[in-house]
């Protein structure tokens, strides 16, 4: 739903429903979509934002009357799309994903071709009421990044997407943006280092140059042009497994001129004070299909690991104080897990500072992780606890703005 007062727009993310073809996520937006909207935004139109895989995205390119049957659907429910998540390239439920995640990364032509496809589509199933945002993968899963060519490799298919943007903007009148998201474990990771690509790589005159060779426009126009389609989502959830401030991290991103195109409300295990009950209880959280990053604070040194498994083995090996900030998706509008807690704080942090300097059109509450959650998290079904956590993101707005 719009928010009103430049607050922009508010849904979940639908990569928590099936989705890995475009058949499980027709179902899918058929299933559960209408009845959240029915509870959350009964009388509004309520935004949508869908995932397509590259499956789908090659089901839909060339299937008119799919994409017309989309239209339709979103229009007979009073709902629309503007955004899509075409983060995870191949299946991403029901099977072991872990690193395979970010595969193909953006040194591959497979990514940067399934970014092209996923935007021909959004120009023709959103109305021109919104500028829709494709949220994408950090550039590569970092132990890949062998070198200066690998990250030459991602400018220049990023510029490569960008120049297509600019072209569909010309030959449609619709925008779509592209928002690169930075993840625990990654390149990028850390606001600062995502800061230092954008001004070493996109923000320069090197950049430009080729930018106005792939899209034939001149200087003036490209150098504009790379914020207008180029930018950042923030998710509140991979920056607190960071140990960042969050508002500070909001800061700096405005600072630096580089566009939030998406603000991704998301809340992390948080474990001030690891011992050894709270490390028996935090094993009902590993050995799930997803990564779970965790960055462990002990004595002003951070230590990064890929899974809590390998943290949990760390402290059994070695037992001392020190805390654990781990990328595991939990309910938004959950504070207190009893032996441990979430990282919320960074969400009320980044929604105040929302409410009082608007930083994104587009905000949307991404908890994919329904399917893994421990059994005494579940006290309700899936479309309970997605508008619960709709209603808290929309209340602290409401709040914070008062």
């Amino acid at each position: 739903m719009d928010l009103g007062r430049g607050l922009g727009h508010l849904t979940y993310s639908t990569l928590v429903h099936p989705g890995d073809t475009w058949e499980e996520m027709r179902a899918s937006l058929e299933t559960y979509v209408p009845e959240v909207k029915k509870r959350f935004s009964p009388d509004q139109a309520m935004g949508v934002s869908l995932r397509i895989s590259n499956a789908s995205s090659v089901s839909l390119i060339d299937d008119e009357a799919e994409k017309a049957w989309v239209r339709e659907f979103l229009a007979a429910n009073d709902m629309y799309v503007y955004t899509v998540n075409a983060f995870p390239y191949g299946p991403f439920k029901g099977e072991t994903v872990k690193e395979q995640v970010y595969e193909p990364d953006w040194s591959t032509e497979e990514r940067t071709q399934y970014t092209m496809r996923v935007a021909r589509i959004l120009t023709e199933i959103t109305g021109p009421e919104v500028e829709p945002t494709i949220q994408t993968a950090p550039l590569a899963f970092r132990p890949k990044v062998t070198g200066p060519d690998y990250v030459e490799t991602f400018t220049e298919n990023l510029l490569r997407v960008v120049a297509y943007l600019m072209q569909l903007e010309a030959e449609t009148g619709r925008r779509v943006k592209l928002a690169l998201e930075p993840e625990p474990y990654c390149f990028l990771e850390t606001i600062e280092e995502t800061i230092a690509y954008f001004q070493e790589h996109v923000y320069t005159t090197k950049a430009a140059l080729r930018l106005s060779e792939l899209s034939g426009q001149p200087l003036a126009e490209v150098f504009q042009g790379v914020r207008r389609y180029l930018g950042v989502v923030f998710d509140i959830c991979h920056q607190s497994v960071e140990f960042e401030d969050i508002a500070e991290d909001l800061q700096l991103l405005v600072d630096a001129a580089i566009p939030i195109y998406k603000l991704q409300e998301a809340s992390a295990l948080n474990v001030p004070d690891v011992t050894d009950e709270i490390v028996a209880e935090l094993k009902r959280y590993t050995g799930t299909i997803y990564l779970s990053q965790t960055t462990e604070l002990r004595d002003g040194v951070i230590t990064r690991y890929l899974n809590l498994e390998d943290a949990i083995a760390a402290y059994e090996a070695d037992p001392g104080r020190r805390s654990w900030r781990t990328h595991f998706h939990v309910p938004v509008f959950l504070d207190d897990l009893g032996p441990f807690r979430t990282t919320r704080d960074g969400i009320d942090a980044a929604l105040d500072f929302h409410a009082r300097t608007p930083l994104s059109t587009h905000l949307e509450i991404e908890t994919y992780t329904w399917d893994v959650l421990p059994d005494h998290l579940k006290t309700g079904d899936i479309t309970e606890y997605v508008v619960r956590e709709l209603e808290y993101v929309k209340a602290r707005l409401e709040s914070a703005g008062q």
